[in-house]
């Protein structure tokens, strides 16, 4: 079964979320988890340190198991 890694972006400032956005699948869980740490450092970065400190924008990432569609 395949991990699907998904990101959301939250403001703490504005209290809500952004909808969950599918980014990747990956062969273990392992390799989800490792893959989501890094795209929240690359995300955070190309959001910027002055629009992360205006908005207390927040990276979430979720890994969630996926039935692979044999048909």
């Amino acid at each position: 079964m395949q991990v699907l890694l998904t990101m959301i972006l939250c403001s703490s400032i504005h209290g809500g979320c952004l909808d969950p956005f599918p980014l990747s699948k990956h062969d273990s869980y392992y390799d989800c988890l490792i893959s989501g740490y890094e795209e929240a450092i690359d995300k955070t970065k190309e959001i910027g340190k002055s629009e992360i400190n205006k908005n207390e924008i927040v990276v979430k990432f979720n890994c969630t198991y996926v039935k692979e569609n044999n048909a």
